[in-house]
Order: structure tokens, then sequence, then C-alpha cells
């Protein structure tokens, strides 16, 4: 399970995902069929979610049970951006067509 703060052209989001890496193809591919082709990942410790989000985070969980798989955890940047120090980020991952 991985997590992550993808930046995209319409601002922040958070995802959450069976992958095994925020850079997987096929992730990546799901990403650029709901239009999101172009942006800068950074992963995020998923217990730091599951303690933010709390009661969402387990909602959100339970119907995250196929493999291969990704959920929308958040949409809101001002939120994402209050709950998230950029300090803690790690490496940035850019994805571009």
């Amino acid at each position: 399970m991985k997590s992550g703060v993808f930046f995209t052209g319409t601002g922040p989001i958070l995802i959450l995902s069976s992958y095994d890496s925020l850079n997987d193809e096929k992730l990546i591919e799901k990403l650029a069929a709901k239009g999101i082709k172009k942006f800068i990942s950074y992963e995020v410790p998923v217990d730091k979610v599951q303690k933010q989000y709390g009661n969402h985070f387990d909602v959100v969980m339970g119907d995250l049970s196929q493999s291969d798989d990704l959920r929308v955890m958040d949409y809101d940047g001002h939120r994402i951006f209050n709950n998230f120090s950029l300090k803690e980020l790690g490496e940035p991952h850019f994805q571009e067509p």
C-alpha cells in the first residue's frame, strides 16, 4: 500500500494505491485515463494519512479491496497543505507524457 501527494494541473490530490510504487506504469496509465498525465508526486507515510483522516481513511480503505487499484483520499488542496508539511515529503517523482 502506498499513499502520495500528487501535484497536478488543477492542484494537489492525495491518493491511496495498492500498487507497490507511485512510479508503477499501470498506476500512471490509470491516472492518464482519468486525465492526469503530468504531475509531480511525493510518497507520504500511510500511517500519517490514517492519523490525519481517521474514519474517512477507514471508509476509503474498505473500498480499496481490489489489487492494482487506487482511490483519491482527498482533493481539497487547502486541507492537504494543512495536513502535510512540505518538509516531510520525500523525493519527487516527475511524470509527463
